[in-house]
């Protein structure tokens, strides 16, 4: 679960305030946007364009980060313009690894066995901590992106012109409310079941889980009678809620002591967290193996003899490991 400092690598915690016991999340560092023609995006520099094979996209499967721009990559249509490399679901001394397990790629770049080495190939005195996912330009050598809301957006449209299909992600009526519904899932659901579960106090935890399952309450109530969050058609706010849902009962319910209520008591959160599974190339995407024992297995200062528990089971029918 180590970081970066000045290239090298350390095997350490360092995600938690010492004070308050809060986890604290780090913002991203590549932040650079692939655009049709390469012009500069809203932040970084410019340069990276839309290009089929250009791009590789480094992920885990476990990770709800990661797994929302890969979400993205199959409803775009983009599973052969950008190239997937998935890294081993146990992250311990090393971090994300490429050592050999069920559905983890080789890296093809420079054959590396951590990730931490792709990131100080793009810069060599990188300090920080090493996350997915990770867009990498084979052109240039390095990487361009790592934050998943960015990626996400930029999957959406960056590539409509060289192979992605024509499904609108963000809809320029809707964006304000895109916005502003998912900054406060981000806060309250999406970063709020790790704020839960990596809290070294009770006032901490207590801060966490309280407006979490609040923000769960307002959902269940919006979904009433709706398909999706915003407007009437899927859109990235969809995708964003969703890689925590399929993850909650399984994972965030026990591991990390979310267990007000799980999941499949919300009739109408369990009813969308169905209907998103079952759209086109998005079953393709979840891997229960991975996302189950990567978070019982590598997280050992919380489930420090690694034991896997058999339930609850996931919503989705015949998906348990």
């Amino acid at each position: 679960m180590g970081y970066l400092k000045n290239g090298e690598w350390h095997d350490e915690w360092d995600h938690n305030d010492s004070e308050s016991g809060a986890f604290e999340r780090d913002e991203s560092v590549f932040r650079n946007w692939v655009t049709p023609d390469g012009a500069p995006g809203p932040h970084g520099e410019g340069g990276f364009a839309a290009q089929p094979g250009r791009y590789r996209l480094y992920i885990s499967l476990a990770c709800p980060w990661a797994h929302r721009v890969n979400v993205a990559r199959h409803l775009k249509g983009l599973t052969q313009t950008i190239e997937l490399i998935v890294v081993h679901w146990r992250m311990k001394e090393g971090g994300w690894s490429f050592r050999n397990g069920e559905c983890v790629t080789p890296d093809p770049l420079m054959n590396a066995a951590y990730l931490h080495q792709i990131y100080t190939a793009a810069k060599a005195d990188y300090s920080g901590h090493v996350t997915v996912p990770l867009l990498w330009d084979t052109q240039r050598a390095t990487i361009v992106n790592n934050e998943s809301a960015d990626l996400v957006r930029m999957l959406g449209s960056a590539f409509d012109g060289c192979g992605a299909n024509d499904l609108d992600l963000y809809p320029a009526p809707h964006r304000g409310e895109i916005d502003a519904l998912n900054q406060r899932v981000y806060d309250a659901v999406n970063n709020g079941v790790y704020k839960a579960g990596f809290a070294t106090t009770q006032r901490a935890y207590d801060a966490a889980v309280a407006p979490l399952f609040a923000m769960l309450d307002e959902l269940e109530e919006r979904l009433a009678g709706k398909g999706w969050l915003v407007g009437d058609r899927l859109s990235e706010a969809d995708i964003r809620l969703w890689t925590t849902l399929i993850r909650f009962d399984p994972v965030y319910y026990v591991h990390f002591k979310c267990n007000i209520r799980q999941i499949a008591e919300y009739p109408n959160l369990a009813a969308f967290t169905r209907r998103l599974y079952a759209l086109d190339g998005v079953a393709e995407t979840v891997n229960f193996h991975h996302i189950r024992h990567h978070y019982y297995e590598s997280h050992t200062h919380i489930n420090p003899h690694g034991i896997v528990p058999r339930g609850p089971d996931p919503l989705i029918p015949g998906s348990a490991p």
